[in-house]
């Protein structure tokens, strides 16, 4: 017997599958899906989810000074001239980061090999659009909310057969 469902795909499709649908998953919070399908999302998502809990606390705070360009009332650079050159004034400022221990990065990296990166587009404009990092929102948000779970992150609720094909459909949500 092996060790996971194949879909009836090939394996490159079936990692974009379910590489995608974790993505969707982890996002939104729940997706709809036919129940083989979900089975093997469960099983990625849950230790996506088990690695972020384990390493949510594993940082150090870093207090860092950083040149940062000083901008006027409409969101463009100061610029002064110096030596007939006009140059951008920049101000010093001292922020506090989260430094990732060595484990930690690990996780990070071992989590951005499976999920993809995300756009979050509400206007419907291009250039709105703003990058979601969903490894800072599994460590950030997902993590401590299931810190005192011991496993069983997601629920799988049977929905009712598709149309087409009267597969089962399923609803995949974070619990």
């Amino acid at each position: 017997m092996a060790g996971y469902r194949k879909l009836g795909r090939t394996s490159s499709q079936r990692k974009a599958l379910i590489r995608g649908q974790v993505t969707s998953l982890l996002n939104n919070g729940k997706i709809v899906t036919t129940e083989t399908r979900a089975k093997e999302i469960r099983k990625v998502a849950e230790g996506l989810i088990a690695l972020a809990v384990k390493e949510k606390d594993n940082f150090d705070e870093v207090e860092v000074t950083a040149k940062v360009a000083r901008l006027d009332k409409d969101g463009k650079r100061v610029k002064e001239v110096v030596d007939g050159k006009k140059v951008t004034v920049f101000d010093e400022v001292k922020k506090t980061i989260k430094k990732d221990q060595p484990s930690r990065l690990h996780a990070r990296r071992q989590m951005n090999k499976v999920l993809y990166t995300v756009t979050n587009n509400e206007t419907g404009k291009k250039k709105d659009a703003k990058k979601v990092d969903l490894t800072n929102k599994l460590f950030d948000e997902i993590a401590p909310k299931y810190a005192d779970r011991n496993g069983g992150y997601t629920r799988i609720v049977k929905i009712g057969q598709r149309k087409g094909d009267a597969a089962m459909e399923v609803l995949l949500e974070l619990i």
